[in-house]
C-alpha cells in the first residue's frame, strides 16, 4: 500500500467524522485501497455492496474481517432468496412455453402487425425484469418494453394491456417458493427482498460503482440512512448503462462529496485524454497522471486489446483480426452475436424469427428497408451490412472460432464490457462515429460539427482510460479535430 494521498487521507477524516459521503473516484484512482484504508480505521462493523462476485471476493481479502463483503444479490439470497433455491435450480424452458403455461396461447392481432404468442411471451417475462429492476411497489404498464415496428402510441397502449395482465400472472407465480411455471432468476427474490423494506444490520454501508445504480438498490441503499453511515463510491464520468435503467444517484445524493483524483493506472499523458472527453461531460473532477508511469498515445500495430462501441463493431473486429491470423479472445459477447445471426439466417430463409428485437419483421428484405431508411433504426445498420457481406454462416463460425483470453494474442470487447477492466496497450476501434455536422459554418465555409454528445463522452472516457501504458486512439482520433470544451473543473 503506498502512502495515502492528501484526497485519501481527508477522505479517512470525513469518514471518521461520521459523515455520509459521496466520493468521485476516477478511473484507476484507487478506489478499492481508499475504502480499504476508511474501513481500517474504525472498529465498528460495516457492509461492502459490491457490483459483481469478483469484486466482492477481492474485497474480502482487502478489507479487515469486521467488514462483510456481498453482492446485492448475495445479500438479498442470504436474507429472503435461499427460500426459492428448488425453483432456482430447475431446468431452462423456451419463453414460449412459459407463456403457453400463463395461458398465452393466440395472437393478438395489433394495428397492422399480428403479435404472435412466442413474441407476447418475450415481452412478458421483460416486463417482470422491468419490474423488478425498478423502485416501484407494484407492476404496471409503464414496465412493459416497446417493440420495434409498433411506434404509435395508441398500439403500443394496446400491448401495455395485453402483456401486463399476464405479467401479473406471472408476478404471481413467482411468490411460491416450491413450484411454479415462470423460470425463477435473482432478480426476482432481489426485488421480493426490496418490497420488505429491508433493514441493513451495519454502521456503516459501502457501495460500490453507485453511478450504475438499478433503482431498485438505490431505495434499499438510501433507506438504510436513518440508523447506517452510508459511503456511496464510483465515477459519475463512467455512468454508461442509463440505456437499460441504471442511474447516478451520486451527484444529487446529500452527503460530503470528496474526490479521488490521482490516477495510478497510467501516466500524464493518458490523464490528458481522459480529461478531454471529461470536459465534454458534467463531471466534478479531471485526473492526474503519475509521473512514474511511462505513457504512449499513437499508433499501436499489436494491442493487447481492441474496444468497440457496440456489439457489430466487436463482430466485425474478431473477424478482421482472425482472418489476419490472431487467436482472438471476446468478451462476453458470442451469444449475443450468435443470437443475432441465427434471427438473420431465419429472415433470410423466409422464416420470421423469436429474437426479441427482430420479431416483428416478415423478411430480410424489409429489415434491410428498415435499417436503411427508418431513424429508429440506424443502429442495426452495421449488423445488416456484415450480414450482408459475410453472412450468418460465417458469423456463426466465427464465434466458435474463439479463444480464451489467457491463450488469446488479443482480446476484442465492447467499451461498456470492458468498464472495470484494464490492458497495457488499447486500441479503440472504428466505430465510434463523430458528431454529426450542424447547419453552422466556419469563416472558411466549412460545416461545424455538433457539440460531442454526453453520453458519447462517457463512453469514450471509459474507452480510453482501460490503457495502461499506450492508446492508440483509432476510431477516436477525430477528437483532435473539435474544438476543446470549456472546462471549469479544477483538477
Amino acid at each position: 500500500m503506498h502512502t495515502p494521498t492528501d484526497e485519501q487521507a481527508h477522505a479517512v477524516e470525513a469518514f471518521r467524522d461520521g459523515h455520509h459521503l459521496v466520493l468521485q473516484a476516477g478511473a484507476g484512482t484507487g478506489k478499492t485501497s481508499t475504502l480499504s484504508l476508511l474501513a481500517a480505521s474504525t472498529k465498528r462493523r460495516g457492509r461492502y455492496l459490491a457490483f459483481n462476485k469478483d469484486i466482492a471476493h477481492d474485497a474480502s481479502a482487502r478489507f479487515p474481517r469486521s467488514v462483510m463483503c456481498k453482492t446485492a444479490h448475495a445479500t438479498a439470497y442470504a436474507a429472503l432468496g435461499h427460500r426459492f433455491a428448488r425453483r432456482l435450480n430447475s431446468p431452462r424452458q423456451p419463453a414460449w412455453k412459459i407463456g403457453q403455461a400463463l395461458g398465452i396461447t393466440s395472437p393478438v392481432r395489433i394495428g397492422d402487425h399480428e403479435i404472435s404468442h412466442r413474441t407476447l411471451s418475450h415481452s412478458v417475462l421483460r416486463t417482470v425484469t422491468r419490474f423488478c429492476h425498478s423502485a416501484d411497489r407494484t407492476l404496471t404498464s409503464h414496465h412493459v418494453p416497446a417493440l420495434r415496428g409498433l411506434s404509435a402510441p395508441d398500439e403500443h397502449a394496446r400491448l401495455a394491456e395485453v402483456v401486463t395482465s399476464f405479467a401479473d400472472k406471472a408476478w404471481g407465480d413467482l411468490q411460491n417458493p416450491e413450484q411454479g411455471v415462470v423460470r425463477f432468476e435473482h432478480d426476482h427474490y432481489l426485488k421480493m427482498w426490496a418490497l420488505t423494506e429491508p433493514k441493513i444490520d451495519a454502521d456503516f454501508l459501502f457501495l460500490d460503482e453507485a453511478q450504475d445504480t438499478n433503482p431498485v438498490l438505490e431505495q434499499v441503499f438510501a433507506a438504510q440512512r436513518a440508523h447506517t453511515q452510508l459511503v456511496l463510491v464510483g465515477d459519475s464520468a463512467q455512468a454508461i448503462y442509463g440505456w437499460r435503467g441504471a442511474r447516478d444517484i451520486m451527484t444529487g445524493f446529500e452527503a460530503t462529496h470528496l474526490t479521488l483524483t490521482r490516477s495510478f493506472r497510467f501516466g500524464p499523458l493518458l490523464a490528458e485524454q481522459a480529461n478531454r472527453w471529461l470536459a465534454f461531460t458534467d463531471a466534478p473532477i479531471r485526473l492526474t497522471g503519475t509521473e512514474a508511469i511511462p505513457t504512449k498515445v499513437g499508433l499501436v500495430a499489436s494491442p493487447d486489446a481492441v474496444l468497440c462501441r457496440t456489439n457489430i463493431g466487436a463482430m466485425t473486429e474478431v473477424m478482421r483480426l482472425l482472418a489476419a491470423g490472431h487467436r482472438v479472445a471476446l468478451t462476453r459477447g458470442g451469444h449475443t452475436l450468435v443470437a443475432l445471426a441465427l434471427a438473420a439466417r431465419d429472415l433470410k430463409d423466409g422464416r420470421r424469427t423469436a429474437h426479441p428485437e427482430l420479431v416483428l419483421f416478415a423478411s430480410w428484405g424489409e429489415l434491410q428497408e428498415y435499417a436503411d431508411h427508418d431513424p429508429a433504426g440506424r443502429d442495426l445498420q452495421p449488423f445488416v451490412e456484415l450480414v450482408d457481406q459475410h453472412g450468418p454462416d460465417a458469423i456463426i463460425t466465427a464465434v466458435h472460432a474463439l479463444t480464451d483470453e489467457g491463450k488469446a494474442d488479443v482480446t476484442v470487447s465492447t467499451a461498456h464490457k470492458a468498464k472495470g477492466r484494464e490492458w497495457p496497450a488499447v486500441k479503440i476501434a472504428d466505430d465510434f462515429p463523430p458528431p454529426p455536422d450542424s447547419d453552422q459554418h466556419d469563416d472558411r465555409g466549412r460545416p461545424i460539427p455538433e457539440p460531442v454528445s454526453e453520453t458519447d463522452a462517457r463512453l469514450a472516457y471509459v474507452a480510453v482510460t482501460r490503457a495502461r501504458s499506450r492508446l492508440d486512439l483509432g476510431g477516436l482520433a477525430w477528437i483532435d479535430l473539435i474544438p476543446a470544451a470549456s472546462d471549469g473543473v479544477v483538477q
